[in-house]
């Protein structure tokens, strides 16, 4: 089974310059842990999840700073070089992948370009409704 045949292909993006904030508001609006950072030209340069952002606030007690915190842009919290896999790649190497790198999701590029994303999750259903 390859990874375009259970990818979500709806996958909400965060800009560089947006406020940590507004994507604070986004990962809560699509349930979801992390989202893509893309450039302006659209391509993924990192990724912002919520472990970025309780990292970032729990490095502070100072409750002012904290506040400031949602003031500040994606690319001051994000992990840059969010990791990739293409849609063509078997299931099982990307959650080979995600073991390996000890992540939750990879996104899904094709020559370039964001065309979804697949989580553990996805996996998981995939197996327990017998797709793989």
């Amino acid at each position: 089974m390859k990874v375009a045949d259970i990818m979500r292909r709806e996958v909400k993006t965060v800009d560089l310059d947006d406020t940590v904030g507004d994507a604070i508001a986004t990962l809560s609006d699509v349930h979801v842990s992390a989202l893509p950072v893309t450039d302006t030209h659209g391509r993924i340069v990192g990724v912002l999840s919520t472990t970025d952002i309780l990292g970032a606030l729990s490095e502070t007690r100072d409750p002012e700073t904290r506040e400031q915190l949602f003031e500040e842009p994606v690319r001051d919290l994000m992990t840059p070089r969010s990791r990739v896999i293409e849609p063509e790649a078997d299931v099982l190497k990307a959650a080979r992948e995600m073991l390996q790198l000890e992540v939750h999701r990879l996104f899904v590029e094709s020559h370039g370009r964001l065309v979804g994303v697949i989580s553990q999750t996805d996996i998981v259903a995939a197996v327990a409704t017998a797709r793989i």
